[in-house]
């Protein structure tokens, strides 16, 4: 797919949210938000439940459709746009409940993530011959390869309902890493998890960012993990944002201590 983002430059900011106002018949939820995330930046959004935090993503991937503001990719603007052309354009997500086809093979869930990179049509795929076999063949490698980057092999062939529900999380990960995304919005990916889960998710969320570079925005309620891996972090409280920084920081604002987590002392034990 070709692009026209002749104003975007590497080092300028990958994603501008600029000044988004959201609303439901009257009721707020997000108000005059705006943050940006920099290329293989790893950045976090955090707050109480209710907070806004799954509708900012939604409003990106404009599934949602903000009545104020703006959200740039790569310097353009995508108000608008279909949810499928967001993706397109290289932004995919996670979801914070599981969104797999359970009677599905854990091959055939992450092949589905590549279907917006298929270019030829149903039926050049049904005969399997000349570019539809080559374009079969290419699909099913990248999906080999992730399989091995999220060490789910033993799994590959099995249906996603059978899988221990901390690798079915892997899957839902791996699946939007096969649309090959830049931007990877992460909505409470360890959440239900327990801490040998926990360890190896974080773990994998590194490698995205070390070794594929890929940007990420994180949603997530374990601050243990937030305050160890994120890069930078927006705290949002009823819909608005109350502070953003690097960890260190936002762990010190008596603003997120008041709102988020009731006292410093638990704000400082949850960064431990």
């Amino acid at each position: 797919m070709s692009e026209s983002h002749s104003t975007w430059e590497p080092a300028d900011s990958i994603l501008e949210v600029d000044a988004i106002s959201l609303s439901f018949k009257g009721v707020k939820a997000i108000t005059d938000v705006s943050f940006q995330v920099q290329a293989e930046e790893l950045f976090a959004i955090i707050g109480p439940n209710g907070a806004g935090k799954t509708s900012i993503f939604n409003s990106i991937s404009q599934v949602y459709r903000p009545q104020e503001g703006d959200i740039r990719w790569k310097g353009e603007s995508i108000m608008g746009s279909r949810p499928d052309h967001v993706a397109e354009r290289g932004i995919a997500r996670t979801f914070q409940n599981i969104e797999l086809f359970p009677h599905m093979t854990v091959l055939d869930n992450l092949l589905l993530g590549r279907h917006i990179r298929m270019q030829r049509s149903w039926l050049a795929g049904l005969l399997w011959a000349g570019p539809a076999k080559r374009e079969e063949i290419a699909n099913r490698r990248a999906v080999e390869d992730i399989i091995d980057f999220l060490e789910i092999e033993q799994w590959r062939k099995h249906p996603v309902a059978l899988l221990p529900y901390g690798f079915q999380k892997r899957v839902e990960l791996g699946r939007a890493l096969a649309m090959e995304p830049e931007l990877l919005l992460l909505d409470e990916p360890v959440a239900g998890m327990n801490l040998e889960e926990t360890e190896d998710m974080a773990r994998f969320i590194l490698d995205i960012r070390e070794e594929l570079g890929i940007s990420m925005v994180l949603v997530e309620h374990d601050m243990g993990l937030v305050m160890d891996i994120a890069d930078r972090v927006l705290v949002l409280d009823f819909g608005q944002k109350i502070a953003e920084g690097v960890p260190a920081d936002v762990q010190r604002n008596p603003a997120v201590i008041a709102a988020y987590l009731g006292d410093e002392a638990g704000l400082a034990a949850t960064g431990s």
